[in-house]
């Protein structure tokens, strides 16, 4: 027995110095208003994660309070196994060795490019911290950009220039404050993927906040959906999709529409399309009121279905089309049809329900 104890704590150990930052039931206020609550989690050396919510729901203020910007009411920040927020004592932000991105890039603009990366590494000679910078700007695809200044850049050149300016002193953690937000869509996205590879690459921590999905599963291997200061699921990008914890998860998180329905069997369910059958048991009583999440991916494509649907729009998306398509007189789904299935709004389509992996949620009074 002695010795399965020791083990079992030597795993713990292991696991505890695994961990690069933790947050333990940390609350933050604006004079007496709560804006962040009862709020946990931990971050192991390597990962990428995201805080992601609608505006206002205290993400930002989560990362100003990591950053050291924000004092914290309730609960403790540990950086490294380090105590360094708790109330009423907290380490600065200029001793907590972070790199930040932040939305507005914050570059000087009377700085060449080369002088805004290097701008933070003091005690350095000048041939080291030119050698420094070089490397980062090659890193971020911009060494042939270092003799120029902000303003002669695009925006996500300029975003580059302050991910490495960032990266510059070598932090274990680095914090993006919805850093893609001024980019356009695709840029937004394309960039999260290469922030990801530059960071992994350099074994780097990355704490991304953003409103965005989109950005936040192209960068984040874990994700923490926020909404009115607390956290509500923290899990990967996946099981967000097909496992969300609650209906607000289920609704922000990808794209679908709620359809009424009734419990009929722990795997079956009544609703105005027919019955719809799952692979997994919901635990409500049969008789239940319930809401099922329908996916676009839920929806079929099938002349031969046993539903017709009027094509209400439709949206091209290049290998693929969304349809919002009209069954009966008020029912409004999603649908993913292939590209070359080009129909348009008035037209009637079959098509058939397939939600096998079924999400459902109690229906509110």
């Amino acid at each position: 027995m002695i010795g399965i104890t020791w083990v079992h704590q030597m795993h713990y150990y292991e696991a505890m110095t695994d961990i690069l930052l933790e947050l333990d039931h940390v609350e933050c206020r604006y004079a007496e208003r709560r804006v962040v609550q009862a709020l946990s989690f931990r971050i192991r050396k390597g990962g990428l994660v995201c805080l992601l919510g609608p505006s206002g729901c205290g993400k930002t203020t989560v990362l100003r309070a990591i950053a050291g910007f924000m004092p914290i009411n309730a609960g403790v920040i540990r950086l490294r196994g380090v105590l360094v927020s708790a109330p009423g004592s907290a380490i600065p932000p200029e001793r907590r060795g972070l790199g930040m991105v932040f939305q507005d890039y914050a570059l000087f603009p009377h700085l060449n490019v080369i002088d805004n990366v290097t701008f933070g590494l003091r005690g350095r000679t000048s041939s080291a911290r030119r050698q420094r910078g070089m490397a980062l700007l090659d890193l971020v695809g911009l060494s042939e950009q270092s003799r120029r200044y902000p303003h002669e850049l695009s925006g996500g050149q300029q975003q580059r220039v302050a991910l490495a300016r960032a990266l510059a002193p070598q932090p274990d953690l680095i914090l993006l404050d919805e850093p893609f937000s001024s980019l356009d869509v695709d840029l937004r996205e394309r960039l999260a993927y290469e922030v990801h590879d530059i960071l992994k690459s350099q074994g780097i921590t990355g704490i991304l906040v953003t409103h965005d999905q989109h950005e936040a599963f192209a960068m984040a291997e874990q994700v923490g959906v926020m909404q009115d200061g607390r956290l509500l699921q923290w899990d990967t990008p996946y099981n967000l999709y097909h496992e969300p914890a609650n209906r607000f998860v289920a609704d922000f998180i990808g794209q679908g529409r709620f359809l009424d329905a009734t419990l009929l069997t722990p795997d079956t369910l009544g609703t105005e399309l027919g019955e719809i059958h799952g692979d997994r048991a919901l635990l409500w009583p049969r008789g239940t009121h319930l809401e099922i999440l329908l996916r676009p991916d839920d929806v079929i494509p099938d002349p031969q279905g046993n539903l017709q649907a009027e094509v209400v729009k439709k949206a091209f998306k290049g290998a693929e089309t969304l349809y919002t398509l009209r069954l009966g007189n008020s029912i409004e789904l999603l649908s993913l049809f292939p590209s070359h299935l080009d129909h348009h709004p008035g037209e009637r389509v079959g098509v058939r329900i397939d939600a096998t992996h079924m999400v459902a949620f109690p229906k509110s009074a």
